[in-house]
């Protein structure tokens, strides 16, 4: 049975019509691309893809007519007859633009008076009546041994348009094939030819950009590999590609919108979106329904959105968009409905493969600078983001939290090793320390002072050396680090501290407040050419005008801070961030002392764009330090609430929300 409209039929999501014409229009021989046809509805789509389009009379539209009356009806009204005509098949869905270039030079040289499509085929035919057509029965010679047949695919024909004209009909004179692969040769005449086709559209297609406005993905399958592991307490874990966050980063930079949508209701989708500072949607039942009401709300063309799914309950997301694209080993009907399918299974670089493909079709200018300022609840001008490991710094990213371990280990591995878990389960992105070589840092007046300490009564040199890390600590901290997905980087207080963090390749350096002064050290910091954060307590703005002219601002955060252990409210003085913004016009963060965590997240509200707090397992601990630091709760409060304050600060684009709909129509009045 025959398929209704079947040119303009969706093949990895574009109608027929429309790939034939894309064909051509890639094809660098053929000058101009026109379709003969009587319906409007073709004709529209045609022009969109780049075809000129000649209307067909009646007569040469009915089932009875021949090709080559319409291919002659168009000729006869081109202003100039050209030297050689293609007529292009639309029912054939994989056509190769070199294929059809290869045919056209053996008629332009005089190889060939007319050039068709073939596949090669050492197949046996029979007649109904059981005799051999192109074979004896009695003798089967081997398919080495036999010379081989073309079948006449139907994807094009090249001819001269002078033997056209003279002999109506499209063999004639020296006839030659074009072999073509076999995946491109299947024609579209039936219902079930249609589906084959849409299945190996995904396979068959070369891969293209894609150019999209906003990328939806599923989780379980898409960023992961559709396996969990779970330990003896229930906890689930799964396993991510790392690449998929630094395609996310450039993705958002380049002002592409993402969304995380989820069926499933589970912290570990929560903790990996936090991690990659994209919105999650979770415990979904519906997901086209939600789509759709995030589509109205963004204000988005369907058009010009990407969903990536994996099974049959993505299949009515996929549904609404202009590109459904799916992983490898994804469920038969999913690959089915697909636009494209990645090389990249979940879990393996799909994600990255995805956000390659969107930043392809994207300007190269949009992409390497920040994306174009949307109206955002700030008070100040809008200052490009710092790119930090796979993480931007800046307006319009997620807020980067930074846990500040500090000397908070007290000289023990396990418990720095402790702290880093505690930064990773809370949703931070990063975790900090101090470097120090005391024989440099130490003054001589204090090197020699006995200190109280947990290990006894020592001086206070040999106290400072007992708990400074070295390489064997660092190294160790670097894998559990990666391990959690942490970035680290540390407060060198000294040159050969800089010297040594490098060494160790951290991310960025940051710079104490103590050390806004000490111009050597700034100097090798800037030579390094990582980002650099620089903490500002107890410095003048002269002082840091000063900093700043060494450090430059391409690569730089500024961090507002007080140097009071704890901080007391009236100090915190958090319009200062306002100030800072304003005056070297680079990203702002926080970096408290205070107890609780009101000042910090109100530090968001102003604009801080990264916040950093010392973080503790017990505050009752020895140390200095240990007294302003967030326990292991209070740091997970913080990044919730940072994250809750994300999402209510908005787009500052006032819309009337789904929620608000239903009691609109009950409670709104009208009056004139």
């Amino acid at each position: 049975m025959g398929v209704p409209l079947k040119n303009l039929a969706a093949v990895g999501g574009t109608p027929l019509v429309a790939r034939a014409v894309k064909t051509c229009v890639r094809s660098e021989l053929i000058d101009e691309v026109v379709v003969s046809t009587d319906h409007a509805e073709i004709a529209a789509v045609a022009r969109e893809a780049g075809a000129t389009v000649i209307d067909r009379p009646g007569e040469l539209s009915g089932a009875d007519a021949s090709s080559e009356s319409a291919v002659l009806h168009v000729l006869d009204h081109l202003p100039e007859t050209p030297d050689v005509v293609v007529l292009v098949q639309c029912t054939s869905a994989f056509i190769d633009p070199a294929d059809l270039d290869t045919a056209i030079v053996k008629v332009l040289d005089g190889t060939a008076d007319v050039v068709f499509s073939g596949l090669e085929t050492h197949e046996f035919l029979w007649n109904a009546g059981g005799a051999g057509l192109n074979h004896d029965p009695s003798f089967r010679p081997r398919r080495q041994d036999r010379e081989p047949h073309f079948r006449e695919t139907g994807a094009f024909y090249v001819m001269r348009a002078e033997g056209l004209r003279e002999h109506g009909h499209r063999f004639f004179g020296a006839v030659a094939v074009q072999p073509v692969p076999s995946r491109h040769a299947i024609e579209v005449d039936t219902a079930e030819d249609l589906e084959i086709v849409r299945a190996l559209a995904p396979f068959v297609d070369q891969p293209e950009p894609i150019d999209v406005d906003a990328v939806i993905t599923d989780f379980d399958g898409v960023h992961t590999d559709d396996r969990a592991y779970v330990d003896q307490d229930g906890r689930e874990m799964v396993a991510v590609s790392r690449s998929d966050g630094m395609g996310i980063a450039l993705l958002r930079r380049s002002g592409v919108k993402l969304m995380i949508m989820s069926t499933e209701h589970n912290p570990v989708v929560a903790a990996r979106a936090r991690k990659l500072g994209v919105p999650v949607l979770q415990g979904l039942t519906d997901k086209r329904t939600v789509l759709r009401d995030w589509l109205a709300i963004e204000g988005l063309d369907p058009a010009r959105v990407a969903y990536i799914g994996n099974d049959v309950n993505d299949l009515g997301p996929m549904s609404e968009v202009g590109w459904p694209v799916t992983v490898p080993d994804a469920h038969p009907r999913v690959r089915a409905a697909a636009r494209t399918v990645l090389t990249r299974p979940g879990g393996a670089g799909a994600v990255r493969e995805l956000c390659d493909r969107v930043l392809a079709a994207r300007p190269e200018t949009e992409t390497a600078a920040a994306p174009a300022p949307r109206a955002e609840l700030r008070l100040t001008p809008v200052a490009k983001p710092v790119q930090i490991g796979d993480a931007l710094v800046g307006a319009g990213q997620p807020v980067y939290v930074i846990g500040e371990i500090g000397i908070n280990h007290n000289g023990d591995l396990d418990i720095a090793r402790r702290l880093i878990d505690v930064a990773a389960e809370a949703g931070c992105q990063a975790v900090k320390f101090q470097k120090r070589t005391p024989e440099i840092c130490v003054p001589l007046e204090q090197r020699d002072q006995i200190r109280q300490t947990p290990w006894g009564e020592m001086t206070y040199m040999e106290y400072k050396l007992r708990t400074e890390f070295g390489l064997e600590e660092y190294t160790e901290i670097a894998k559990h680090c990666q391990e959690r997905g942490l970035h680290w980087f540390a407060s060198p207080w000294d040159v050969p501290s800089v010297d040594f963090l490098e060494s160790m390749d951290v991310v960025t350096h940051k710079i104490a407040s103590a050390s806004v002064t000490d111009l050597e050290l700034l100097r090798a910091l800037a030579a390094t050419g990582k980002p650099l954060i620089l903490s500002t307590g107890m410095s003048t703005l002269a002082e840091i005008d000063r900093a700043v002219e060494i450090l430059g601002t391409s690569k730089l955060v500024l961090m507002h801070a007080t140097s009071t252990y704890p901080l007391p409210p009236e100090e915190a003085n958090l319009r200062t961030i306002v100030t800072l913004q304003e005056r070297y016009g680079v990203p702002v963060g926080y970096s408290g002392h205070e107890r609780g965590l009101q000042i910090s997240l109100a530090a968001v509200t102003l604009g801080a764009v990264t916040v950093e707090r010392h973080i503790t397992l017990d505050r009752t601990m020895w140390g200095s330090d240990h007294a302003a630091s967030l326990e292991p709760a209070g740091l997970e409060h913080l990044v919730r609430d940072i994250r809750i304050i994300e999402t209510a600060l908005g787009d500052g684009v006032k819309r009337v929300f789904p929620g608000e709909e239903a009691p609109k129509s009950r409670l709104r009045r009208v009056t004139v």
